[in-house]
């Protein structure tokens, strides 16, 4: 699947900080039968490649990625771990040229229209807009859906349930990242029920 086809499988894609290997799995397969199937999991911990990796090896129905991808190190990285997407903040030269090569699929973010003509020019239709809230959140995305007519987003950042059917309601957003259908209260209790109702309420929300 390409980035498109993997966005289009759900309204939310859950943003995970991952403390331990051993949550990984428990987590995702909560998150998957709430109806969540893709999962992002950051590069923020140490034990981030080896949750990745776990949860690619035994949640076969899960397409997780990796998020907080900086460089083309880290992009080769996760890919190795199962990966089968990826996802950055911003973007830099090198780690776009290196995204293409790898074949696998990208998920670059931008914070300006500027970086989304860059990014555009080099391929990329789906975009991350990171910090959504802080960048300017809705009002943003509106401003600019005529102008870049041709692009899509994936807003992360400060979303939560109340503000993510406002942004789903627009036409150039195909998803969003949010972290909220896995708090770490209960991550950490190992509450994975409550995290499935989490994950099946984000599920239902509708799409424009």
């Amino acid at each position: 699947m390409d980035m498109a086809a993997i966005a289009a499988l759900a309204p939310v894609i859950p943003v995970l900080t991952v403390e331990s290997r051993e949550t990984a799995v428990p987590l995702a397969r909560a998150l998957v039968k709430g109806g969540l199937p893709v999962l992002e999991v950051t590069l923020r911990t140490e034990a981030a490649l080896a949750a990745l990796a776990a949860i690619a090896a035994e949640v076969p129905e899960a397409v997780v990625g990796a998020g907080t991808v900086l460089n083309p190190v880290q992009l080769d990285r996760v890919q190795r771990a199962g990966a089968r997407f990826a996802v950055s903040p911003g973007c830099t030269r090198d780690l776009a040229a290196a995204a293409r090569s790898s074949g696998l699929p990208f998920l670059p973010g931008v914070q300006t229209v500027s970086e989304a003509m860059t990014l555009a020019d080099q391929g990329f239709r789906l975009l991350k807009f990171f910090p959504a809230e802080a960048a300017g959140g809705l009002i943003w995305l509106k401003a600019v859906g005529a102008p870049l007519a041709d692009l899509c987003f994936c807003p992360t950042g400060g979303i939560t349930p109340e503000t993510a059917p406002a942004y789903l309601a627009l036409p150039n957003v195909a998803c969003v990242g949010g972290s909220w259908v896995a708090p770490r209260g209960v991550v950490a209790t190992g509450d994975w029920q409550s995290v499935e109702r989490l994950a099946a309420t984000a599920s239902t929300l509708k799409r424009r």
